[in-house]
């Protein structure tokens, strides 16, 4: 662990705000999510990189890398009155509680395999997408 001095996720919101907002920098403000697709793949290929080669200092930055993406698309899109990064964030928690009821819910615990969970977590991704399907309607 790095004795680095200490950033909170709302410091990053703020200075991406910042950037985007007037007087701010003005390549970052003349982004859209088009023109940022390029750099997420890039960022996320660079990922893959430093995994397979165990580079886990290369590996830090590049996982900022693809938070800094990921702010990037929430900052615009709250711009646009769509969602915030506070929703992002919400939507993943509940994701995550959702598709793992082995650890969430109140019920017998479970031996499961990690195929067994890789196998539930896709079953209720699909229930899911097939619930969201249905409300769009």
């Amino acid at each position: 662990m790095s004795k680095k001095k200490k950033t909170t996720f709302n410091n990053l919101v703020a200075l991406m705000a910042r950037l985007r907002a007037p007087g701010g920098c003005p390549w970052d403000r003349a982004q859209t999510h088009e023109s940022l697709l390029k750099y997420l793949k890039e960022e996320s290929q660079e990922v893959v990189e430093a995994v397979k080669k165990n580079d886990f200092e290369n590996l830090e930055e590049e996982l900022g890398d693809i938070l800094l993406q990921v702010l990037f698309h929430a900052t615009l899109a709250k711009e646009a009155g769509r969602f915030t990064i506070d929703d992002v964030l919400h939507t993943l928690r509940t994701k995550l509680i959702n598709r793992h009821p082995h650890v969430f819910k109140k019920s017998k615990k479970e031996t499961l395999t990690p195929d067994d969970v890789k196998l539930r977590w896709t079953q209720i991704k699909e229930q899911d997408r097939a619930k969201r399907k249905k409300q769009r309607k």
